[in-house]
């Protein structure tokens, strides 16, 4: 029974770290397609907010936006 409870252990550390490589490589993709965005005049930053925003289910995009106004206006930004 430990044997067993020992193999599937080890099977799934070894999962793990397979995909923990994956993730690494799929990082580096990433952040070459950032560098080509940059090597090509835009701004890596704003790209990755435009990403991030563009998750964002639309009704809390706008309250985001609406917050940030808000906040914005108070500090007497724009």
């Amino acid at each position: 029974m430990a044997d067993a409870a020992d193999d599937r252990l080890r099977l799934l550390i070894e999962r793990i770290e397979r995909l923990e490589e994956e993730k690494k490589g799929i990082g580096d993709d990433i952040k070459d397609v950032y560098l080509e965005g940059k090597a090509t005049g835009y701004d890596p930053k704003i790209m990755r907010q435009v990403v991030r925003i563009r998750k964002m289910k639309p009704d809390d995009r706008r309250e985001f936006e609406a917050i940030l106004d808000v906040y914005k206006n108070a500090l007497g930004i724009e």
